[in-house]
C-alpha cells in the first residue's frame, strides 16, 4: 500500500467509524447504530422490520432454513459474502440446529476511562449499570443472542445455566459466543441450539458493553443485526436476509437432488458415476427433470 493509499484507507475507516460513534442519552452506549443508519446498512432486506430498524425475517422462512445443513449454503461465496460461515465450536447440542435472527453483542476488556462516562450517562438518564443482561433483556422469540467478546476464555462465562435458561425460553432459539460458558452441566440439559468456544467455571468478568445490535466479528465472518443464523454440526452460518429466500429455495433442488439420487442407489443398478453428480444417461437426467419438477410442487401446495 503507498501513502495515498493509505491515506485514503485511513479516511475510510474514519469515516465509517464516525458514522457508527454515537452516544444516544437513550442508551448510553459507546456505540450503537439508530434505527436509520441499521436501515442504511441493510439495505436491502426486503422484509419488515423491528422497532430499532433489525430486519425481521418471517418465522415461516425461518422454518425453511431448519432443513437445511451448512453445506446448502455455500452459494453465499458466489455472491459475494465469501465470510459468513466459522467452524471450530463447542457444540452444545450437535443433533440441535440453531436458526434465528441474530441479535448481536460486543464486549470488550474493561477500560475504566470508557467505562466511567458510560455509567454516569446512564445514571443521570436514571438507568441502571450497562451488562450483558441489558442485551439479554431485550432478546425477542426467534432471536439468536450473537456475542463477540474475543473468543476468550479469561473473562469467564458469559452466560452460565440461568442466563442460559432465559435465553431458551425467552427466543426458543439459543445462542452463539465467541467466548465462554459456564455451568456446562446445567446447560447441556436444556434443549437448545448453542456455539462458543470454551467452558469455564468463573462467571463473567473485566469486560464492558461495547454495542448492542452493531456489525460485530465473530472469528473469520462479520455478523450484521438481523442476519438468519444457521448452525449444524459442522459450524454456523451467518446469512444476509436479502440473499435468505434465494438460499432456501437452493437449498430445496439440492434436497431434492440429493433424494433423488440415494432413491437410484437403493436399486442397486447403477455405478456411483452414472448417478452423481448428474446422471450421465439422457433418459436418467429426464428421470431426474420429472422428479425434481413433481416434488418442488409439492413443496409450494404444502
Amino acid at each position: 500500500m503507498n501513502g495515498k493509499e493509505a491515506i485514503m484507507f485511513r479516511t475510510a475507516i474514519c469515516t465509517v467509524f464516525t458514522a457508527l460513534l454515537v452516544v444516544p442519552c437513550a442508551w448510553g452506549q459507546l456505540v450503537t447504530l439508530t434505527r436509520d443508519q441499521l436501515i442504511q446498512y441493510t439495505a436491502q432486506n426486503p422484509y419488515e422490520r423491528f422497532p430499532d430498524g433489525r430486519p425481521k425475517v418471517p418465522d415461516e422462512i425461518l422454518e425453511r432454513v431448519k432443513t437445511m445443513s451448512a453445506e446448502e449454503a455455500l452459494g453465499l461465496a458466489r455472491r459475494g459474502f465469501a465470510n459468513q460461515y466459522e467452524d471450530g465450536w463447542q457444540i452444545l447440542r450437535p443433533g440441535k440446529k440453531l436458526v434465528g435472527r441474530a441479535f448481536t453483542l460486543q464486549m470488550m476488556p474493561s477500560r475504566p476511562d470508557i467505562m466511567d462516562p458510560i455509567a454516569a450517562a446512564r445514571k443521570a438518564a436514571g438507568q441502571g449499570r450497562l451488562t450483558h443482561q441489558t442485551a439479554i433483556d431485550m432478546l425477542q422469540p426467534g432471536d439468536v443472542f450473537v456475542v463477540d467478546a474475543g473468543g476468550m476464555a479469561a473473562f469467564g462465562g458469559i452466560v452460565g445455566d440461568n442466563l442460559a435458561y432465559y435465553i431458551w425460553k425467552t427466543t426458543k432459539a439459543g445462542f452463539v459466543i465467541d467466548g465462554a460458558i459456564r455451568d456446562l452441566e446445567g446447560v447441556a440439559n436444556f434443549d437448545m441450539g448453542g456455539y462458543f468456544r470454551h467452558a469455564v467455571p468463573p462467571a463473567i468478568n473485566n469486560l464492558m458493553v461495547t454495542g448492542i445490535n452493531v456489525p460485530v466479528r465473530i472469528g473469520k465472518t462479520t455478523v450484521m443485526p438481523g442476519d438468519v443464523v444457521l448452525g449444524d454440526r459442522e459450524g454456523v452460518y451467518f446469512i444476509p436476509p436479502h440473499l435468505i429466500k434465494e438460499t432456501v429455495d437452493t437449498a430445496r433442488v439440492t434436497q431434492i437432488h440429493d433424494e433423488w439420487t440415494k432413491k437410484k442407489f437403493d436399486e442397486g443398478k447403477y455405478k456411483s458415476s452414472e448417478i452423481y453428480g448428474s446422471p450421465s444417461d439422457p433418459a436418467l437426467k429426464q428421470e431426474y427433470q420429472e422428479y425434481l419438477k413433481k416434488r418442488l410442487a409439492e413443496s409450494v401446495s404444502k
